[in-house]
């Protein structure tokens, strides 16, 4: 009886093991065919969902691709509309896309109440998320004329302070501008490699101004929006904004650089968390600028936001910004298209003097460092921008660097571009110039007396010479015993030079004429033959 019962136990056992066995294998055979009808009830996104989740602006800091575009869905205008609210929940995270109930985006904001302005508010900028194509500047089609009335319907509504900038609408506004504005410049194709555009270069204008205007002042209007919720915004407006923003200021389009000019500075006066990053950002493409490629449109723009910045400077200076000076501004002097940011470069340079005096002579070194030597154009500039440094250097500060500043002026003042000489003889009738020369006239008179002495005896032009005895007027009323002590000595190193270089051709003389005497044949010996050596080696 007992093995009768185990014998039926063990075959209940095996029987429910091999029930399993086939409920596993039936399992595994029906799961792909139930895992399709789990998913066929789920609703789809789009393949443009996804390109749009890939570039969302929002917490997680994700990348803006260069030139990110939304994919073209659809055929006509009506669907294109339904695709836009089909990727509402793509363009926001759900935590931010709850309570936003989806407007058609086509409506007038006249033609909803204002419960639901918001909402088509959101839906217009997510319409116009759709980047057009302007290869073709002779066609224009209905879906830009949309886009771009959509658009000013946009800039009007916010101009009119009706918009409420909540964290749906600046993540739509940051996704919108992203979008449209952050793009891939084509390659630069100026001949004369010099980087930015030069006085005969015709400027380049892009042919989507018609929409990035309108783009550029919606972004405008959204950072100087009084209601504007910095904390929140900023989420949005991060790093990785800001350096795309900054990459822009490489358009060869004046018009884009001049917006974008406008608009860094209003989020550099807004987002204060972000100041620091801005002012080390546009050091990076200043040092690229000058040690790696001398190629970027937008520096002479960049220079002046940072007029203003460097204004606003609280005292005393950090070390920060006097590292800003000395390794980024003072550099810019050695690039050879500096003539076309100079104007701004001098500005930064003499509101940090401003701010600071001591910092005068390492304004004055760096632009002895890279004082040009053949290119007569930059050294006016480079006169000018020291005339205005000196106006603004004090007593203390002159005199360290009083006598390889000089030297340099002589050279300038023997110039033969007479544009030159002119321009450094114009110095000595600045009074806050004079006035320095003045109380260090024992050391500079006898510097600068040589050059104008040169120029009364060899230089060509009338107007140099000119110039050449007022200055030797003034410096003789200053002190006229120097000047002559100047002049003696002067003759005394003339008399010198002359005695040395007689010496000189009478000693090359006699080497002449050793090297032309012809011996006699008496005196001539016969070259000796070599022996030749008999035993073999």
């Amino acid at each position: 009886m007992s093995y009768v019962l185990n014998s039926h136990i063990c075959r209940y056992g095996v029987l429910k093991s091999l029930r399993h066995f086939l409920c596993l294998r039936l399992l595994h055979s029906q799961f792909p065919t139930m895992l399709k009808q789990i998913l066929s009830k789920l609703p789809r996104k789009s393949p443009k969902s996804d390109q749009l989740d890939e570039i969302n602006s929002g917490s997680n800091n994700s990348n803006f691709s260069n030139g990110s575009q939304c994919t073209n869905g659809g055929n006509g205008l009506s669907s294109r509309l339904s695709v836009v609210k089909r990727v509402s929940s793509a363009v926001f995270p759900s935590s931010i896309m709850a309570g936003v109930e989806a407007v058609e985006p086509h409506l007038s904001f006249k033609d909803v109440s204002n419960t639901q302005k918001q909402n088509l508010f959101v839906s217009k900028l997510n319409l116009c998320c759709e980047v057009s194509d302007f290869s073709d500047s002779d066609k224009v089609t209905a879906e830009q004329d949309l886009k771009r009335q959509t658009l000013i319907e946009l800039a009007d509504f916010v101009s009119s302070g009706s918009a409420k900038f909540t964290e749906p609408a600046i993540s739509a506004m940051c996704k919108m501008c992203s979008l449209n504005l952050f793009r891939v410049f084509p390659p630069k194709c100026r001949s004369n490699g010099t980087g930015g555009e030069t006085e005969d270069e015709e400027p380049m204008f892009d042919p989507a101004w018609s929409h990035l205007q309108i783009v550029y002042d919606l972004l405008l209007r959204f950072v100087s929006y009084g209601s504007l919720d910095v904390k929140v915004a900023k989420k949005y407006v991060d790093h990785l904004f800001i350096v795309r923003l900054l990459d822009l200021f490489d358009s060869e389009d004046p018009r884009e650089r001049d917006c974008l000019k406008t608009v860094l500075h209003r989020i550099y006066g807004k987002f204060m968390a972000h100041r620091q990053f801005i002012r080390q950002a546009v050091c990076n493409i200043i040092y690229r600028f000058v040690f790696e490629t001398e190629r970027h449109n937008g520096i002479a723009e960049l220079l002046e936001i940072f007029g203003s910045i460097i204004s606003g400077f609280a005292l005393p200076l950090k070390e920060e910004h006097k590292i800003f000076l000395c390794r980024a501004l003072i550099p810019l002097h050695k690039p050879k298209s500096v003539g076309i940011y100079h104007q701004q470069l001098t500005y930064c340079v003499v509101q940090f003097i401003d701010k600071d005096p001591k910092l005068a002579t390492n304004a004055i070194k760096g632009l002895l460092k890279y004082w040009p030597v053949t290119n007569s154009q930059k050294e006016l500039m480079f006169i000018s921008e020291l005339e205005e440094v000196l106006e603004m250097t004090s007593m203390a500060e002159f005199q360290k660097i009083m006598v390889p500043l000089f030297r340099r002026i002589g050279c300038c003042l023997n110039s033969s571009h007479y544009q030159v000489a002119e321009r450094a003889h114009l110095l000595w009738n600045n009074e806050h110039i004079l006035n320095l020369v003045t109380h260090n006239r024992q050391v500079i008179i006898p510097l600068v007396f040589p050059a104008l002495e040169r120029n009364t005896q060899n230089h060509w032009n009338q107007a140099v010479l000119n110039l050449t005895q007022n200055v030797r007027k003034i410096l003789c009323e200053m002190d006229e015993e120097l000047v002559q002590a100047c002049k003696r000595k002067l003759e005394e190193e003339n008399s010198t030079l002359s005695v040395a270089a007689e010496r000189r051709k009478l000693t090359w003389e006699r080497l002449e004429s050793a090297a032309s005497f012809q011996p006699s044949a008496d005196y001539i010996i016969a070259p000796v033959k070599p022996a030749t050596c008999s035993v073999a080696c």
